[in-house]
C-alpha cells in the first residue's frame, strides 16, 4: 500500500483515453474542471467539453438532453451540488427517463478541504440510491475509480460515481476490474465483517490489522457498488462471521449502513454496528480533524468494533 494517488487525479486522463475510442463521449462541467482534474479531457477534446458554469441544475438538464441524441454524457461537479442542489433535475431529467448520463460527484463525504458543512456530502448516497434506475458507486482508490469510469462509459443508463478528493493507497489488486453489484474481499476473517467503500477503505483495513493484534480476525469487504449492492457477499459474511460493521463517509442514515441493514433484515438478521456520521451536519477542518471529530480514524474504528463485540 505504498503508492498514494487521489481518485480525482485520474479523471481527466481516463476520460481522455475513453474519448479516444468513443467519439460520442461528452464531458459537461460546472466551473469545476481544474479542482476536478478533468482538464486533460477538455484540452484533448474541446469540441466535446461543455462548460455550463455555476449552474448545476442546468448541468443535469443539458446532460440529459444531449444523451437523447446519442451522446454518452459525463456530468462533473462537487457531490453536494449534483445531489442536494440539482436533485429534482437529476430525478426528472435523468433518472425518470432512464437516460445515459454518468454523474461524477467530486469531493465525496467529509473530505472537502476546509469548505465545511455546506460542501460536505453526507446525504448524497441516500438521495441517489433512493432514485429508481440510478446506480451508485465509489471506488476505494484511483485504480478502482479508473476501472469504474471504463465500466460507466460502456454501461447504458444513469450512474452516480462518487469520487474522493485526497490521495489514498492502492487497495485493489493489480489487474482488478470493477463489476457492478459485486464486492471484493480485501481480508479474510471469521470473527466479524467490516464493510466499507471509498476514502475510508484504507482506515477500515488498517483497523482490521489492529484488531488482529488483539486476537480478533476481521473480514474486510470493499463494497464499491453501493447500488446494486452485493447481497450475496453480505449474507455470506453474516452467516460465517455473525457480526457486521459498516464504515460510512456519510450520514449513517441512508448510506452503506442503511443499505446493509436492509439486506440483513430481509435475508439474514444478525447484529449490526454502523460507524459514520451520526445524524449531524459536518464541520470545517482538515481531514485529520474530521476523522478525529467523527470517530473515523483507524484506532476509532478498531475501538468501536471491540466495544460492539463485547456487548
Amino acid at each position: 500500500m505504498a503508492s498514494q494517488l487521489a481518485p480525482r487525479d485520474i479523471l481527466g486522463s481516463t476520460l481522455a483515453e475513453l474519448g479516444e475510442s468513443d467519439p460520442n463521449i461528452v464531458l459537461l462541467d460546472a466551473d469545476f474542471c481544474t479542482p476536478g482534474k478533468t482538464v486533460a479531457f477538455k484540452n484533448r477534446f474541446p469540441e466535446r467539453f461543455v462548460q455550463v458554469g455555476i449552474a448545476e441544475q442546468n448541468l443535469m438538464s443539458i446532460a440529459g438532453g444531449l444523451s437523447t441524441v446519442g451522446f454518452t454524457c459525463f456530468a462533473s461537479t462537487i457531490c453536494v451540488f449534483c445531489s442536494r442542489r440539482a436533485c429534482d433535475q437529476v430525478m426528472a431529467s435523468i433518472a425518470l427517463p432512464n437516460l445515459n448520463v454518468k454523474i461524477l460527484g467530486l469531493y465525496a463525504g467529509l473530505f472537502v478541504g476546509k469548505n465545511g458543512a455546506t460542501h460536505q456530502s453526507l446525504e448524497d448516497i441516500g438521495i441517489m440510491r433512493s432514485m429508481a434506475h440510478m446506480t451508485v458507486v465509489q471506488g476505494a482508490d484511483a485504480a478502482e475509480t479508473a476501472s469504474i469510469l471504463r465500466y460507466a462509459a460502456a454501461h447504458k443508463g444513469p450512474m452516480y460515481v462518487r469520487v474522493g478528493r485526497d490521495p489514498t493507497p492502492q487497495l485493489v489488486p493489480e489487474g482488478y476490474k470493477f463489476e457492478l453489484g459485486r464486492s471484493i474481499t480485501l481480508r479474510q476473517g471469521t470473527d466479524v465483517t467490516l464493510i466499507g467503500y471509498g476514502d475510508l477503505m484504507g482506515n477500515t483495513l488498517e483497523a482490521a490489522e489492529a484488531l488482529a493484534k488483539q486476537g480478533v480476525q476481521a473480514r474486510v469487504i470493499n463494497m464499491s457498488s453501493l447500488k446494486p449492492i452485493d447481497r450475496e457477499a453480505i449474507v455470506q459474511a453474516a452467516q460465517e462471521t455473525g457480526r457486521i460493521v459498516t464504515v460510512d463517509n456519510h450520514n449513517i442514515i441512508g448510506g452503506l449502513g442503511s443499505a446493509v441493514a436492509e439486506v440483513l433484515s430481509e435475508e439474514c438478521p444478525v447484529k449490526l454496528k454502523r460507524i459514520g456520521v451520526r445524524d449531524t451536519f459536518g464541520r470545517s477542518g482538515t481531514n485529520e480533524e474530521m476523522l478525529k471529530w467523527f470517530g473515523l480514524r483507524t484506532e476509532d474504528i478498531a475501538a468501536q468494533v471491540l466495544e460492539f463485540l463485547r456487548k
